[in-house]
């Protein structure tokens, strides 16, 4: 079975973009985002620019199965898809030190 393509981080921070539109567009969505960040909806532009901001995006996203889902299924995306996106937002993991 060959494995999809990595996402590239330009693909990853699209999709993150896309997902944060999708909050945005519905108050029962972005409230909570809002709550968890501690943004108000005049500061998600700024904020946005902002590095790591769409990892917490995408953080929120996958931290909810039915958020996840819904999402995914409005983009006709697999789940592992905003999951992959996420990791390359994330970069490669820090190396272990004890």
């Amino acid at each position: 079975m060959a494995m999809p393509h990595p996402i590239t981080s330009e693909e990853a921070q699209t999709l993150a973009l896309k997902a944060l539109a999708f909050l945005a567009s519905e108050p029962e969505r972005l409230e909570p985002f809002l709550a968890v960040t501690g943004l108000g909806p005049a500061t998600l532009r700024s904020a946005a620019q902002e590095p790591g901001f769409l990892l917490g995006v995408l953080d929120h996203l996958c931290a909810s199965d039915s958020l996840l889902l819904e999402f995914a299924g409005n983009l006709h995306l697999k789940p592992e898809m905003v999951a992959q996106a996420r990791e390359t937002l994330a970069g490669p993991p820090e190396a272990y030190e004890p």
